[in-house]
């Protein structure tokens, strides 16, 4: 499912923003870590990395790509960190995985807590007022003998604080064709919202959804890279 993700270009343009914003350490978390793709990045730049998720099997996983980190199972809305990190990333919009407002609230407020001065969190995020829905990123690969077909988008009714990641999954070979669909219940919050949210907290600056370029949020895009610096 994952094939088709630059995992390299979008641990670069945060190590990037990083470099801009800020305190010069390399103490970094990457919350929903996953199995630990952009943990490996982070670490092969110098950085002392680690990494947390809900997810033990990925998990396991995880520390099998990046046996010198950290791995562990904990809740981005409440979690604990040993030393102050410089640097708390959360990519592939799992920001969005926090189950409501209270516990998005929760999760900046422990980011914030996790942080050293001057540290930077790092994260993208979908403006809930945008969504197309039916809207669908597609892509296929071939994989022992059978051809799968991937497509995610995204689901909001247009009000409320609730949307859904919609997975779907197709396997076919000269045997059998199997299909599977997911979803993934979300937290939907309009980019005015979590600026407020975060404003408490950190200096705001957002970024198009861009990880090749660094360009500032033009305002009309319904998705942005968010780099957040303590206060």
């Amino acid at each position: 499912m994952c094939a088709e993700i630059d995992y390299s270009a979008q641990s670069e343009c945060i190590r990037r923003l990083h470099q801009i914003f800020g305190n010069g350490g390399n103490a970094h978390l990457d919350l929903a870590c996953g199995t630990g793709p952009h943990v490996r990045h982070f670490i092969d730049n110098g950085y002392q990395s680690q990494g947390l998720d809900i997810n033990q099997p990925m998990l396991d996983i995880a520390k099998l790509h990046c046996p010198e980190a950290e791995f562990s199972r904990q809740d981005m809305a409440n979690f604990t960190v040993e030393q102050p990190q410089d640097l708390i990333t959360c990519f592939l919009y799992s920001i969005h995985y926090n189950d409501g407002i209270a516990k998005l609230k929760q999760c900046i407020a422990n980011v914030h807590s996790a942080l050293a001065d001057g540290g930077v969190f790092c994260f993208n995020a979908v403006e809930k007022q945008m969504i197309i829905n039916d809207s669908f990123a597609k892509f296929q690969l071939e994989h022992e003998d059978s051809q799968f077909t991937f497509s995610s988008g995204w689901d909001y009714c247009g009000e409320g604080d609730k949307q859904s990641l919609i997975v779907n999954i197709e396997k076919t070979n000269q045997d059998q064709s199997l299909s599977w669909q997911d979803e993934h219940p979300m937290v939907a919050v309009s980019f005015e919202h979590l600026q407020q949210l975060l404003a408490p907290y950190f200096n705001v600056t957002m970024f198009e959804h861009d990880y090749e370029k660094i360009l500032p949020w033009d305002g009309k895009s319904g998705n942005a890279i968010f780099s957040c610096v303590k206060i």
